[in-house]
C-alpha cells in the first residue's frame, strides 16, 4: 500500500509536539518550525539526517523493528503512538497480510457471545468494531444508545451519531472530548486495517459533511481502548457518569467489547435502573437468542 502521505503527516505532526527542552536540547534561534528538527529528531534516534527524512518523506517500508522503536522514543509517542508508527510501517510492507474483517452489515454474535451480553443486567454491554459501529449488545445497550440506533442507515455506528446528529452534544456533555476520542480511534483503525473500503466511506462522509470532523481528522491523533469514567446526559433518564471497560476480543480480533457501570448505590445506578425499566417497557425482554440490533425496532 502506498500509505507514503499518511507516514509523512503523521511524523511530522508528532515531532511538531516535541518542544526541544523536553529532549534536553537548547531552544536555540531563529527556530522556524515547531517542536524538533528532522536532524534533531535523526540525532536523537540515533541515525543520520538522510535516513529519517527518507522516512519522513514515507519511505518507511523495510524499516526494521529497531530503527520503528528508536524513532518512537525519539518522538516521546506514546503507547497507541507507537503501535500507530509499528501499524503504518507494516502496511506499507509488499507482503502485509490484511487483518480479519468482517461485514459489519451480516455479522452476527455466536450464541455464547450473545449469552455473555444479555447476563450482564447493571448495565450497557456491547460489541463494536473499529470503526465504531455496534454489532450487538444487550438491552440496556439498545437503551442506552437509542438515538444511534434510531439514525438512518446501517448498522448503527457512534462515529455517525457523533458528528451528523444535533442532539449528540446534549447526550455527550463534554463533546469536543468525546468527539477527539472518536476521531483518534478512527485514525487508528485506518492504520490497522487500511484497506477497509468501508471504514474509508465513513470518514468520506463525515470529511465531508462535518468540518469538526475534518479538523481533527487533521491531527493525527490516535488512541487504544482502555477504561475510564464517562458523563451521558441520556434522553429519557438524565445524567449519568459511568466507568467503562473495554477488552479486545481473543476470539474475534479487532472487535472491541465495552461495558459500563454506574457506581453501586449513586445517582447514577439509580438513573441505570430506571433505564433498565424503561428498555423492558419500551421493548420488551431479550432472552439471548440472537443479537439485539435484529430483535428490537
Amino acid at each position: 500500500m502506498d500509505n507514503r502521505a499518511e507516514v509523512r503527516d503523521f511524523l511530522i505532526s508528532r515531532r511538531a509536539k516535541v518542544a526541544p527542552a523536553q529532549v534536553g536540547l537548547p531552544e536555540g534561534i531563529k527556530r522556524r518550525v515547531a517542536g524538533l528538527r528532522r536532524g534533531e529528531v535523526a540525532f536523537l534516534a540515533g541515525m543520520s539526517v538522510e535516513y529519517y527524512t527518507k522516512l519522513e518523506r514515507g519511505a518507511i517500508s523495510g524499516a526494521s523493528a529497531e530503527v520503528l522503536d528508536s524513532l518512537a522514543k525519539a518522538l516521546q509517542l506514546d503507547d497507541a503512538e507507537r503501535d500507530h508508527l509499528f501499524n503504518l510501517a507494516h502496511a506499507a510492507s509488499p507482503v502485509a497480510r490484511p487483518p480479519r474483517r468482517r461485514n459489519p452489515k451480516s455479522w452476527l454474535p455466536h450464541q455464547s457471545l450473545q449469552w455473555a451480553l444479555d447476563a450482564v443486567t447493571a448495565g450497557p454491554a456491547f460489541v463494536r468494531n473499529g470503526r465504531m459501529d455496534l454489532l450487538a449488545g444487550n438491552l440496556l445497550a439498545r437503551a442506552f444508545y437509542k438515538d444511534v440506533y434510531d439514525m438512518p442507515g446501517e448498522p448503527p455506528n457512534i462515529a455517525r451519531h457523533m458528528f451528523l446528529a444535533e442532539n449528540a452534544h446534549d447526550f455527550y456533555p463534554n463533546w469536543e472530548l468525546f468527539a477527539d476520542i472518536t476521531v483518534a480511534i478512527l485514525r487508528t483503525e485506518a492504520a490497522r486495517d487500511p484497506h477497509n473500503k468501508d471504514l474509508h466511506d465513513l470518514i468520506g462522509e463525515l470529511s465531508t459533511r462535518s468540518d469538526e470532523f475534518r479538523r481533527r481528522w487533521g491531527s493525527h491523533d490516535v488512541r487504544q481502548h482502555g477504561a475510564g469514567f464517562k458523563t451521558f446526559v441520556h434522553p429519557v433518564v438524565g445524567e449519568m457518569t459511568l466507568a467503562y471497560e473495554g477488552l479486545e476480543m481473543a476470539a474475534e480480533p479487532g472487535l472491541t467489547l465495552t461495558i459500563y457501570s454506574a457506581e453501586p448505590g449513586s445517582p447514577s445506578a439509580e438513573r441505570m435502573q430506571l433505564l433498565a425499566s424503561w428498555a423492558a417497557s419500551e421493548y420488551g425482554s431479550v432472552s439471548g437468542s440472537g443479537p439485539v440490533i435484529s430483535r428490537i425496532e
